[in-house]
């Protein structure tokens, strides 16, 4: 396991954190990508760095009791503080899978951000593009097959309906992540009354995300979270 990292971060105007963003690091559930969610501090997070088993230590369900352990310790380290979980490509499937399934309870969790994340190991287009490199085959330990017990419970919309509400960011052109995933699991969500902000957006895989376009999502989902404009 990954050591985690506190970064204290508020936003423009404020003094104090309003959330812990539990940050889970993408690389394909094999490694771990650059990305580690310090530009989303600014949007009044504190932004704690969670670690996982990676597929070749440890099959599914593993990396989820590894996230649900490192949020537990986000939240002891901000006990005071609403918990959302974010992540990219990889780490935004788990960031998804522990928002809708929860940590301790089905409705812990305020949010998830997940950016550019595969979420369908059965998607056609995915299974095109994957077919002699799979990571979901790795994470798993077989090839994904309709109604293997293994691949509907690491499918994301296998567990909605607990309401948490969700951010899905995704690029057109992202040559790893087919972009319908997001387009039908975001109509899922809304079906099944999860709140949704999405933003299909130009691009490919692993944006910037302090881009305006992403950081403005990202700002407009984190303040409707915190400050409901009915409270």
């Amino acid at each position: 396991m990954e050591r985690e990292e506190l970064r204290a971060g508020s936003g423009p105007g404020r003094s104090a954190p309003r959330a812990v963003l539990l940050w889970l690091h993408g690389g394909g559930w094999r490694g771990r990508s650059t990305e580690n969610g310090a530009a989303l501090a600014e949007h009044g997070l504190l932004v704690v760095e969670g670690g996982y088993r990676f597929s070749h230590e440890a099959r599914w369900p593993a990396q989820l009791d590894d996230v649900r352990a490192a949020a537990r310790a986000a939240r002891r380290r901000a006990p005071d503080l609403p918990l959302l979980v974010g992540g990219d490509s990889a780490g935004g499937t788990l960031a998804l899978q522990l928002g809708l399934r929860g940590v301790d309870r089905p409705d812990d969790v305020a949010g998830v951000l997940a950016y550019w994340a595969p979420v369908d190991p059965l998607d056609e287009e995915w299974v095109r593009r994957r077919r002699h490199d799979n990571p979901w085959a790795d994470l798993i330990g077989h090839e994904p097959a309709a109604g293997d017990a293994a691949t509907v419970d690491a499918t994301v919309a296998t567990h909605l309906g607990n309401g948490v509400p969700v951010l899905l960011v995704h690029g057109t052109a992202d040559a790893a992540v087919p972009v319908g995933q997001p387009v039908a699991l975001g109509a899922a969500l809304l079906a099944a009354g999860h709140p949704v902000h999405s933003l299909i957006t130009h691009g490919g895989h692993a944006l910037e995300l302090d881009r305006a376009d992403v950081r403005a999502v990202t700002r407009a989902f984190v303040d409707t979270i915190l400050d409901p404009p009915n409270r």
